[in-house]
């Protein structure tokens, strides 16, 4: 399986070469900041996105809201794990060497990769945390699926991957995320509403500030009574009716 890619009339090749040739004359600067990004910047980005989205849901909407968007933020980083260890046996199975053994002339930006290509790992963690993000929250969600196809951009642009490798990365971390999303939100919804109704820990769901001001809006309001009789007297509607 390790000839996926080796006849240079193949699209996924020429492709390959497209993208990659971008970096052609590109000052040495804008290399690094590429390599830094596609290694490690895209990914930051992503963990950040899924931490600002906690942020912002604990602080804003129902409890209900609240504990759904928290158990799929608790699953994204969880499916981003499978999907990787669901890409190990594929990996071993294909054996597709890196791009720049079987084909010259690329600008490779990222030296030292001595692993196979596909799938591609960037892409499938990626794809993983987004698409999870995308059930917890579909704003948020939405950017982080920027991110992870500017992810597998980036890898091809680096001449680490074949535009097939990012496709079946991307591919993968959504089958995972989406297709185990079911059961892991059947498993973790419970566990978060008992998170939410603890002390301290509830925090982690609902915001304190939150909580308290709906606890405030359940009490009823309360409203001014006309004052009882003294002891020993009647209405006055009884004493002219006498």
């Amino acid at each position: 399986m390790a000839g996926l890619a080796s006849d240079g009339s193949n699209p996924d090749v020429g492709l390959l070469y497209d993208i990659n040739g971008l970096a052609e004359g590109t000052p040495s600067w804008f290399d690094r900041a590429m390599a830094f990004t596609g290694e490690y910047g895209i990914l930051i980005a992503l963990v950040l996105l899924v931490l600002g989205c906690w942020w912002s849901v604990r602080r804003r909407g129902g409890a209900e809201d609240s504990v759904a968007a928290v158990a799929g933020l608790v699953w994204a980083p969880l499916a981003a794990g499978v999907a990787l260890l669901v890409n190990i046996p594929i990996r071993g199975f294909v054996e597709r060497p890196r791009p720049f053994l079987d084909h010259q002339g690329l600008e490779v930006l990222v030296p030292g990769k001595t692993d196979y290509s596909f799938v591609s790992d960037h892409a499938t963690l990626a794809m993983a945390l987004a698409a999870g993000l995308f059930v917890a929250h579909r704003r948020f969600g939405l950017a982080a699926i920027g991110l992870a196809l500017s992810e597998g951009f980036c890898r091809v642009y680096l001449g680490v991957h074949y535009p097939t490798d990012v496709i079946g990365g991307l591919a993968l971390g959504t089958a995972v995320t989406l297709l185990l999303a079911p059961v892991a939100l059947a498993l973790l919804t419970p566990l978060v509403t008992a998170v939410a109704r603890s002390g301290r820990l509830g925090r982690l769901v609902r915001s304190r500030r939150v909580a308290v001001r709906e606890r405030g809006l359940a009490v009823p309001p309360v409203t001014e009574r006309s004052p009882l009789p003294a002891p020993g007297t009647e209405p006055e509607e009884k004493g002219l009716a006498a």
